[in-house]
């Protein structure tokens, strides 16, 4: 239970407390009348914090059961008036509290609402610290997206709870009211609500909306971006956008990859709210956003070859005749080079894999689009379905190399010797490996 609904139950029984004492006082006073009205107000307050409860939990808690035995004796009381039935009122009272306190203890409800189950290594290590936190009760919340048309609006509708790992417990979103329920922490990762084009998480989930839900929302972002001098302003115009979101606006504290990345979102943050006419000072940032580090670096750091589960499919192209393994490229292609090279990089992505196809015996090739890639096109350049959608067929039913389409985007990190492709959050998780990296121009 969060702590701000047990506040709010811990406050209630005092109250409780409080009004039995008055009970006690008023029934040796004789003032019978003042005795019943207060139990009058004592059984609603008992029966609005039983079903608030079973709101919560549902039937069968031991809170419940002990309130009902307080109605019981408060009946006793109204009844009779005589001191025997005010004791053991006044100690069906002191019991709600120790049998409260002894189902509900004192811990911090932390509720993580990822999105596009391939982004989860943006919040996985957060999750497991407050897993293993004795005094959190953490919960994976998966929300549903939905792709956008290119008018912006909601056609296909996705949930991806079924595609986590399987030491993560998923709690349905449907059976966690935030609004109820109230968290102490809210983590997300998609920053956008209503701003991006090609995908948009359920209104009800947006930034805007859930902050009022909790008492700290925190940000995450689920990408990493190209480490920049915060003195670099030509770099830091290309990447500015990501400073200024619904996610940044609205979260209570915001985690960045690194300090560098720090000054540069408060920076052009006091930038845009200049513009916007939002008040808000550089401390107030400085206590918000915080260069704390990725958790998709945890991720690839703590992946270990050995313990990948590389698919049957995927040992076919990976393994020689005589058993020993090709060298793997890890070949990106990204939505950012996509909508910037057209047709000129359908071209190129058909280079590469006749190049690739050549050399097959030697090298296994491990394609990996971005996740939304498909979402992308259809929403932005819809002219260029077809021709993409005959390059990936092609490219799968030749079976020559791996189509990697899963939601574990580490496991292509670690198993890959070498990354080939677009600039991208990739790179930068890449870099970390020591591997090759070699970053594709279309132009060629």
């Amino acid at each position: 239970m969060s702590r701000y609904n047990r506040k709010k139950h811990r406050n209630t029984i005092k109250l409780l407390v409080v009004a039995a004492e008055n009970v006690c006082s008023l029934q040796e006073e004789g003032k019978v009348q003042e005795v019943l009205l207060l139990l009058v107000d004592c059984q609603d307050v008992a029966i609005a914090l039983g079903t608030h409860i079973e709101k919560l939990y549902g039937l069968g808690t031991q809170t419940v059961a002990v309130l009902e035995s307080y109605c019981e004796c408060l009946y006793q009381v109204s009844e009779s008036m005589d001191k025997t039935s005010v004791e053991e009122f006044i100690h069906a009272t002191h019991q709600i509290q120790e049998v409260y306190d002894a189902e509900f203890p004192d811990k911090k409800d932390v509720v993580f609402l990822p999105y596009n189950a391939s982004m989860w290594d943006s919040m996985e290590s957060v999750w497991k610290a407050a897993d293993a936190d004795e005094v959190c009760e953490a919960y994976v919340i998966p929300i549903p997206y939905y792709d956008l048309d290119e008018h912006r609006n909601f056609i296909e509708k996705h949930y991806e709870g079924d595609l986590y790992p399987s030491n993560v417990p998923i709690t349905s979103y449907e059976a966690y009211d935030l609004e109820l329920h109230h968290p102490d922490v809210i983590i997300i990762h998609n920053p956008y609500d209503e701003g991006n084009q090609v995908t948009s998480i359920a209104p009800e989930f947006y930034c805007s909306r859930i902050k009022d839900f909790t008492e700290k929302l925190v940000y995450i972002p689920y990408f990493v971006l190209p480490e920049i001098s915060p003195d670099n302003q030509t770099s830091i115009d290309k990447i500015k956008h990501f400073c200024y979101l619904p996610g940044t606006i609205y979260a209570d504290r915001v985690i960045v990859q690194s300090e560098d990345m720090r000054q540069i979102y408060i920076n052009e943050y006091l930038k845009a709210a200049t513009l916007t006419g939002e008040y808000i000072t550089r401390k107030e940032l400085e206590e918000r956003i915080l260069g704390l580090g990725s958790p998709k670096f945890d991720k690839v750091a703590e992946t270990q070859e050995e313990e990948l589960q590389v698919p049957s499919e995927w040992l076919k192209v990976i393994e020689k005749p005589d058993g020993s393994w090709k060298k793997i490229v890890f070949y990106n292609t990204s939505i950012a080079a996509f909508l910037n090279g057209n047709e000129q990089m359908l071209i190129k992505i058909k280079n590469v894999l006749q190049t690739f196809k050549e050399n097959q015996d030697e090298i296994a090739l491990l394609w990996r689009p971005h996740p939304l890639m498909m979402q992308t096109i259809e929403s932005m350049r819809n002219d260029l379905r077809e021709t993409y959608l005959e390059i990936v067929q092609q490219y799968r039913e030749e079976g020559w190399g791996i189509y990697d389409d899963s939601v574990d985007m580490d496991r292509a990190i670690v198993l890959s010797d070498a990354y080939y492709g677009d600039p991208s959050s990739i790179v930068q998780l890449y870099q970390k490996t020591g591997k090759p990296i070699m970053i594709q121009n279309i132009e060629v």
